[in-house]
């Protein structure tokens, strides 16, 4: 099972409106469990270079299961820095990012770029719990 449009939709409504209640301009982006994009926006004046990374903590919550937190110290190792290569260096090992889960099982991920790390995972929160 993978993550469906509709609900990708409503993550992204879902998150727009908890970044713009907390004042902050962020990228979103949902992504099914191979890391393809679902969905993406990036709110007006995001910097240019925060969808990209909100797609790379997107893609580790949805390979993984968990938060792209929880890799921030493999990230430099070997087979952590194997894996970015084999994804085009596109995965972003920091804090930003959940797993999208229904019934237990894992249909996806959504990460956010563009505010502070915890601001970004709490707007990832918000969104999944509107979900």
């Amino acid at each position: 099972m993978t993550i469906a449009l509709h609900q990708a939709e409503k993550l992204i409504r879902a998150a727009e409106t908890k970044a713009k209640s907390m004042s902050v301009i962020v990228s979103v982006c949902v992504v099914d469990t191979r890391g393809d994009i679902v969905a993406l926006i990036r709110m007006d004046k995001a910097l240019h270079l925060t969808p990209d990374v909100a797609r790379g903590k997107a893609m580790v919550s949805a390979m993984f299961g968990q938060p792209s937190s929880a890799f921030t110290e493999q990230a430099a190792s070997p087979v952590f820095q194997t894996l970015n290569q084999m994804n085009q260096g596109r995965l972003f090992f920091v804090q930003g990012a959940l797993p999208i889960m229904k019934d237990g099982e894992r249909i996806g991920g959504i990460g956010v770029s563009g505010a502070t790390a915890q601001q970004d995972e709490d707007i990832a929160k918000a969104a999944i719990e509107a979900l």
